[in-house]
C-alpha cells in the first residue's frame, strides 16, 4: 500500500472478524515505509533492526533437544504438501459431543504449570527485550511494529500483559512497574476519542493522536473496533483487579469510555469510516468473538449472543480431526471466518477456557499435529506481520471453504508465506505439554531468536525466519509463561470472578 491509501471500504467494515484489524492495516503501511530501511540495515546488520539504545544482555536460554533448521523446499515437495492438504479435507466434519461444548468448569489448569525452568525464564526474559527497545516512557504506548510509533487498543493490551508479567517473573522492580502501568493507564483515560465515544483504531503512539493507517502526523478519526477494545477490557480488569493501587487508574479508563455503543442485542458492534460515511456493524466469528466478547462481559455488558458459540459453529475435517468454525463466512456475510491459534490460546491462558469450550482447541491443535505427521512440516498457524510484502496474513486452518490457506484480509492466497508462528508454537506448549508442542517450542529457541525479542515466525516453503519483530507475537509469548509459573488462568489468579 502506498501514502494514498484509503480508509476501509464499506466490505471492510464487515471484516472484523478477527482481532487487532487496525493493528493488520497499521503494520501493512508501517511495514512498506520502513522497508527500504530495513533493506540498508540488512547490510551492515544481520537483525536489520540497530537501535541506539544499548541492550541488556541476559543469559541464553540453554540448548533445547536439537532441532535443524530448514531448507527451501522444492517445487516438487511444495506441491505434493498441498495435495495433501487439499486431500485432507472432508467438509462434513465430526463435531464435538453436545456435553463437550461448554466451557470449562472449574476454569481449566494445564497440567504441569508451576516454576520456570531456566531455559522458559529466558525465552520470557528475550521476549520482554522487544518492549524495553518500543516502550515510549512519555505516553506509557508500545510500538506495535519495531520503531514504529503505530498502535491499536490490541497491542497496547499485549504490552499490559507484557508489563504485568515482566513484573511478576522478576523482570522489572515493583516501583517501576507501577510508574509504567500508572503513566500507561493515565494516557488510556485522557486519549482522544473517535466522535467523544471509544478509542480510534489507531494512535500514534508517540504524539496520541488518533491516526489513519500509517498516517502518523495526521490527525484522523477512523472508527473503533470492539475486538480490540474486548481484549483491552481483560487486561483492565485484570491490573484492576490485582493491583489495589491501581484499580482506580484502570476504572478510570474504563469509565472514561462510552462503553455502551459496544454492543447491541447481545452481540459487539464497531465502526469504520469510509470516504467520510460511518458505518456501525457486528463484529466478529468463532474464536475472536467469544474471546473478546468475555473482557465486555467482565465490566457488566450484554454480550450474550456474541458467546453463543453453538449457535453458528460448523465443523470440517482436516487430516481427520473435526475443526469447529463459524458458518458466517464472506460468501453469506462478506466477512472472512478465519481458523486459527491465537484467540483459542488466549482464552485458554487468560480464562481457563470460560468463552470457548477446551474441545474447540484441542481439534485445533490436532488437526496441526496431524498435519505435521503427514507432512513433516511443523505447524502453527495464526495470522501475524511478514518482513515482506503483502506484510500481514492470516496463517489459517480453515478460512471461507478453503482449508490451510495463508489469506490477506482481501482473500488474496499468499501460500507460499506460510509460517509457523513463535507465540502460537509456545502458546500451545505452555496449554498442552506434548511431544508434539516441545518440538515446536524447540524449533523456535533454536531459529528465531533476536537480540530484540523474538521473530514472528519461520516461513515453511522458503525455509528461513520471517523476521518481523512485533508487540503482540512478543506479549502473547510473556503472559505465556506468566500463566505457567502463576498455575493458574490469568483472570482467576487476578482474583476476577467469571
Amino acid at each position: 500500500m502506498n501514502s494514498d491509501f484509503e480508509p476501509p471500504s464499506k466490505k471492510w467494515a464487515f471484516l472484523a472478524t478477527v482481532g487487532g484489524i487496525a493493528t493488520a492495516i497499521a503494520i501493512v503501511i508501517g511495514m512498506e515505509q520502513l522497508s527500504s530501511h530495513l533493506k540498508q540495515s540488512a547490510i551492515s546488520s544481520p537483525l536489520a533492526s540497530a537501535s541506539a539504545t544499548p541492550v541488556v544482555k541476559t543469559t541464553a536460554p540453554p540448548t533445547a533437544t536439537p532441532v535443524s533448521t530448514s531448507k527451501p523446499l522444492s517445487a516438487q515437495t511444495i506441491d505434493a504438501i498441498a495435495k495433501l492438504d487439499a486431500t485432507s479435507v472432508k467438509l462434513i466434519g465430526t463435531p464435538v459431543a453436545t456435553e463437550q461444548q461448554q466451557i470449562s468448569n472449574p476454569p481449566y489448569v494445564a497440567p504441569q504449570v508451576g516454576k520456570l525452568s531456566d531455559q522458559e525464564l529466558a525465552i520470557a526474559r528475550q521476549a520482554w527485550r522487544y518492549f524495553e527497545q518500543n516502550w515510549n516512557e512519555d505516553t506509557g504506548l508500545v510500538n506495535s511494529a519495531d520503531k514504529f510509533a503505530s498502535v491499536t487498543l490490541w497491542d497496547q493490551a499485549a504490552a499490559i500483559a507484557a508489563l504485568v508479567s515482566a513484573k511478576e517473573l522478576g523482570f522489572v522492580t515493583e516501583a517501576d512497574f507501577e510508574k509504567k502501568m500508572r503513566r500507561t493507564l493515565q494516557t488510556l483515560a485522557k486519549l482522544q476519542l473517535y466522535k467523544g465515544e471509544l478509542p480510534n483504531k489507531v494512535y500514534n503512539s508517540k504524539t496520541l493522536i488518533p491516526v489513519n493507517y500509517g498516517q502518523l502526523d495526521k490527525l484522523e478519526e477512523i472508527g473503533w473496533s470492539a475486538l480490540d477494545i474486548g481484549r483491552m477490557a481483560i487486561w483492565l480488569k485484570i491490573v484492576a483487579t490485582k493491583y489495589p493501587n491501581l484499580t482506580e487508574d484502570a476504572e478510570a479508563v474504563w469509565k472514561s469510555w462510552k462503553v455502551e455503543r459496544l454492543t447491541k442485542d447481545g452481540q459487539m458492534y464497531g465502526t469504520s469510516v469510509s470516504k467520510g460515511k460511518e458505518s456501525y456493524n457486528q463484529e466478529g466469528r468463532l474464536g475472536y468473538e467469544s474471546y473478546a466478547a468475555y473482557g465486555l462481559k467482565l465490566w457488566g455488558l450484554d454480550v450474550s449472543k456474541a458467546l453463543d458459540v453453538s449457535s453458528q459453529v460448523a465443523f470440517v475435517d482436516l487430516y481427520g480431526q473435526g475443526v469447529p468454525y463459524d458458518k458466517r463466512e464472506f460468501s453469506n456475510s462478506e466477512a472472512n471466518n478465519y481458523v486459527l491459534s491465537e484467540p483459542f490460546i488466549l482464552d485458554g491462558i487468560e480464562t481457563g477456557f470460560q468463552s470457548l469450550p477446551k474441545a474447540y482447541a484441542d481439534r485445533v491443535l490436532a488437526a496441526q499435529e496431524s498435519r505435521y505427521q503427514a507432512t513433516k512440516q511443523l505447524t502453527a498457524l495464526t495470522e501475524d506481520n511478514l518482513d515482506r510484502a503483502p506484510y500481514f496474513v492470516y496463517n489459517t486452518i480453515f478460512v471461507n471453504g478453503q482449508a490451510w490457506a495463508t489469506i490477506t484480509d482481501e482473500r488474496k492466497l499468499s501460500n507460499d508465506l506460510r509460517f509457523l508462528s513463535a507465540k502460537a508454537a509456545i502458546g500451545w506448549h505452555v496449554l498442552y505439554k506434548s511431544n508434539y508442542t516441545q518440538k515446536l517450542l524447540d524449533f523456535v529457541t533454536n531459529n528465531l531468536k533476536t537480540d530484540l525479542g523474538w521473530y514472528n515466525g519461520y516461513y515453511e516453503a522458503l525455509g528461513e525466519p520471517n523476521k518481523s519483530l512485533t508487540a503482540n507475537n512478543n506479549g502473547v509469548i510473556l503472559e505465556s509463561f506468566l500463566y505457567k509459573k502463576v498455575g493458574q488462568p490469568l483472570t482467576v489468579w487476578a482474583g476476577i470472578s467469571p
